[in-house]
């Protein structure tokens, strides 16, 4: 009897769909511009240089829950939900990173922001490096966390999704398992994952159009396309990194100091892929130094 089941939960899993419009359970307080035929969730709060954060992969603004509150002393913080994630609309629509970088140029020119400060987490470092590459003139410093940008991080599973069909079925059958592994395979301490934050990604996952925008995030990772341009990049750059990340390990980071002509690389030991969560007090001081002017 299963093994006659079985065709029709892939073909099920294989319809995945689109979302556009608001969300059951959307924040009260949230604002959001219609853009790019995206409707955006941001914010755009504090006095001061303007600094731009951009959350990784699965994620949303409030990556920056811990960083927010010390940036916003000193500066004027935006930052969105990109395409596919959080409370942004999933469209159909093109997510690669150099997308995803005109969609927040889209934003920053309607809130009529100039020259800005680039800080990225994971995925989210992909899409500053596409940002500094399409509008160098409007970026002034960078700061990656644990930056997810070589095609040669992709796992399998992204690689085979590419193809048209088989995404579908592996993003239906499997985006949302083991979730609370995947969750706790980014820390260096285990406790950090509370039954809270777990059942805040559990719900992340259940949102319309959650398991399209992240395949179609995945297809847009081509980034062998913008690999061999980060060396032109030669505003100051610094990578804070997890000595003990699992997921985009240190060696990493030691190849893009590397390839960028002006970048410093610092390491936090005892943890993982979460820097401004786990060494929230030593990384959020480097960043602060360093959109102060400092390091390089």
């Amino acid at each position: 009897m299963k093994r006659a089941l079985l065709p029709i939960a892939l073909l099920a899993s294989g319809c995945l769909h689109f979302h556009t419009g608001p969300m059951p359970g959307e924040p009260q307080d949230a604002t959001y511009l219609e853009l790019e035929g995206t409707r955006v969730r941001y914010v755009d709060v504090g006095e001061g240089p303007p600094v731009v954060l951009l959350h990784g992969f699965a994620s949303s603004i409030e990556n920056w829950i811990t960083v927010m509150p010390k940036l916003v002393k000193d500066h004027r913080i935006i930052a969105i939900d990109m395409r596919g994630f959080g409370w942004t609309d999933r469209p159909v629509a093109d997510y690669s990173p150099t997308a995803q970088a005109k969609l927040l140029k889209a934003v920053l020119d309607e809130r009529k922001v100039g020259k800005i400060a680039l800080v990225g987490h994971s995925y989210g470092s992909s899409v500053a490096l596409a940002f500094a590459l399409e509008y160098p003139a409007q970026v002034e410093r960078i700061a990656l966390y644990d930056a997810w940008v070589y095609d040669s991080q992709l796992p399998s599973m992204f690689h085979m999704a590419r193809a048209k069909g088989v995404g579908e079925v592996l993003f239906g059958l499997f985006y949302s398992e083991r979730y609370e592994e995947r969750l706790t395979m980014g820390f260096y301490d285990p406790d950090i994952v509370s039954e809270q934050l777990a059942e805040d990604v559990e719900r992340a996952f259940e949102r319309p159009g959650t398991r399209f925008g992240a395949l179609e995030a995945v297809r847009g990772m081509r980034f062998d396309e913008l690999e061999p341009k980060y060396r032109t990049i030669t505003v100051p750059t610094l990578l804070l990194w997890g000595r003990e990340d699992r997921v985009t390990p240190v060696s990493v980071g030691e190849r893009l100091v590397r390839q960028l002509p002006n970048a410093k690389l610092n390491v936090y030991p005892r943890c993982g892929h979460f820097p401004m969560i786990e060494a929230a007090s030593d990384s959020t001081r480097d960043l602060s130094a360093f959109l102060a002017g400092g390091i390089p």
